[in-house]
């Protein structure tokens, strides 16, 4: 029997699925230096529908041959348009045009506000209750979007519209959050998740082709490389982990994983793009990932409502 080990709330985990955490981790860390990577050789909507759709079809095989129902039944398809438009193609689209103007690192510690971004939602839209915790966070928030903006507004080659574009993705990404936890599915979540995939990068092709240049598709090796991790790594097994092991881990283990994230995409940036980070970018990192343990990580006790 392979050793377990306790995990947060008392619940036990696998080493294997300690293992599958640590690796989910890196690959959406890396991924954000690697985004950046590419976009010095293709656009970014084409980056993003060359991409997922590769990745689309990845998963539509994988999960066939698992034996998962792939097609959605009649009255499902409104599902996974309306969920797949903040969830996949806002975030997507919002999260690579601030890639672009924006350092990677500095670009996946502005996107991982979104936990905090769903509370506060939460809060004002559902009248969920504004506990001292979420001030903390709302807090922590403000000072890291404080610290960044202005390194961006002084910096020779700032570029603050970044900050917008990243928040807009993360507020898309909360909102759609909200959508999935008050939606009466259906449809399996792998099923789900592969045709608002397959939808979102159709409407990328139509944006890129609209918007953007055709590309001349002669790329560099390490293009090529990039292109292949995005595709296969990031939209391809780092969505396989994840379905295997979200219904079994609890929420406090994969909120550590979510609170790493931003730590490896600024430390990672360094090697794979030659991004040094700045005393703000690792403040603006210690400043998130205490607000996602605020808001994510359960309380030992209720926290008080104020």
């Amino acid at each position: 029997m392979p050793p377990r080990h306790q995990g947060p709330g008392g619940r036990v985990i696998s080493r294997r699925q300690i293992w599958g955490l640590i690796a989910l981790t890196l690959m959406w860390g890396v991924n954000w230096p690697i985004m950046k990577y590419s976009l010095r050789e293709l656009s970014p909507l084409y980056l993003r529908a060359l991409t997922m759709s590769f990745g689309a079809l990845w998963l539509v095989s994988y999960y066939r041959f698992k034996g998962v129902r792939i097609w959605p039944q009649a009255t499902e398809w409104r599902s996974v348009v309306t969920l797949g438009l903040p969830n996949m193609l806002g975030w997507h689209t919002l999260s690579i045009l601030g890639v672009k103007e924006l350092a990677s690192g500095r670009a996946a510690i502005l996107g991982f506000t979104m936990p905090i971004w769903t509370v506060l939602l939460g809060v004002l839209l559902f009248k969920e209750k504004l506990t001292r915790r979420l001030v903390f966070a709302m807090a922590a928030v403000a000072l890291t979007l404080g610290l960044l903006t202005f390194n961006e507004l002084t910096a020779l080659s700032g570029r603050p519209l970044g900050i917008v574009w990243m928040e807009l993705a993360a507020l898309c990404w909360a909102a759609g959050t909200l959508m999935m936890r008050r939606a009466h599915l259906t449809i399996p979540m792998e099923t789900l998740t592969v045709w608002m995939m397959t939808l979102a990068s159709a409407c990328l092709w139509v944006l890129a082709a609209v918007l953007e240049p055709w590309p001349s598709w002669q790329f560099s090796g390490p293009m090529w490389a990039s292109l292949v991790y995005g595709a296969l790594i990031n939209y391809g097994f780092a969505q396989v982990i994840w379905f295997g092991m979200a219904r079994h881990l609890p929420p406090s283990t994969s909120a550590m994983s979510v609170m790493a994230v931003p730590m490896v995409g600024t430390l990672s940036a360094t090697l794979i793009v030659q991004e040094v980070p700045g005393w703000q970018d690792l403040v603006a990192v210690l400043c998130v990932m205490g607000a996602i343990a605020a808001v994510l990580l359960p309380p030992r006790q209720t926290a008080k409502a104020i």
